[in-house]
């Protein structure tokens, strides 16, 4: 029987989103629940996996599988999730504190392992769910609860340590762009192999310094950039001007496509067991559970 065309609202749980008024991760599930309806992806063939913070509910609030998982461990469950049934699309939701922090080496293996699913992160350059620390990504000289006197440090790079580590497909979007956001999400998820998107999405309750309107006037779309800049529109394929780019200049942060590679086997492609045709996805017939649950109280 043929699948039920989908629609935003399908993809809408009953749980509504506790996030702040006005906080840029209500455009990111848009973009994910717009991107999922456009390809027509059922909710029960897609896992959403989460970590730790104000993004990682994000499961909570769309209708297909989800799971919340531990601190900054979030990508090692959506990798097993994605070789144990390789047929779900497995997508990886995060914030910047749970992904680049206490998750920083498992997100450098997942990009260099190649696994066919797409990895979600929320950068709002702040710690918002502990109410206002500096966070991997926060600017230098940022003035928080965790460095009253400034931030010394200076940002993780999230989209040079993908490129680096061999992400085949790498992009930075902003929820202020919901058209741009959405096209980008969408071909994340088309994309096979393992692919990052760096969403900038502001906390509008905690970080007074990387706002909305600090954004539109900072970012650039590196892929059609602005003519006042007299740059060379970026070519995803060149994988060392992405490179280049993924650093800020000139008071300037590029966003956009960085880089794409087509072609490449994926994890699952090379491994041994998948690779032979063995199908992982066993016949668990459900059971009554509540015995086993009362057992570990």
């Amino acid at each position: 029987m043929a699948e039920t065309e989908l629609t935003v609202k399908d993809l809408i749980s009953d749980t509504k989103p506790t996030w702040c008024p006005g906080c840029g991760d209500f455009g990111v599930v848009r973009a994910l629940q717009t991107a999922l309806a456009e390809l027509n992806i059922q909710p029960h063939d897609t896992a959403v996996i989460s970590g730790i913070g104000c993004s990682s509910n994000l499961p909570h609030f769309m209708t297909p599988y989800g799971m919340h998982t531990i601190h900054g461990r979030l990508l090692p469950v959506a990798m097993g999730v994605k070789l144990a049934n390789p047929e779900l699309t497995v997508i990886g939701t995060g914030g910047d504190g749970d992904g680049y922090a206490i998750g920083a080496g498992h997100f450098a293996h997942a990009c260099r392992r190649n696994v066919d699913m797409t990895y979600i992160v929320m950068n709002n350059q702040i710690y918002g769910l502990t109410t206002g620390q500096t966070s991997p990504t926060s600017g230098e000289g940022h003035t928080t609860k965790s460095t009253p006197g400034g931030n010394i440090e200076p940002p993780f790079n999230p989209i040079g340590v993908a490129l680096a580590e061999g992400a085949t497909f790498v992009a930075r979007g902003f929820s202020g762009d919901p058209k741009h956001l959405q096209a980008l999400v969408k071909r994340a998820i088309q994309h096979k192999g393992f692919a990052l998107v760096d969403v900038f999405s502001p906390c509008v309750t905690f970080n007074k310094l990387n706002t909305f309107k600090w954004y539109k006037q900072t970012i650039y779309n590196v892929n059609e950039p602005p003519k006042d800049m007299d740059i060379e529109p970026h070519d995803p394929s060149d994988r060392a001007r992405g490179f280049a780019l993924s650093f800020p200049g000139q008071d300037r942060i590029g966003y956009g496509v960085f880089y794409e590679e087509t072609g490449k086997l994926t994890y699952g492609e090379q491994d041994p067991t998948l690779h032979a045709g063995v199908n992982p996805v066993h016949d668990v017939k459900p059971r009554d559970v509540r015995a086993l649950v009362e057992a570990m109280k």
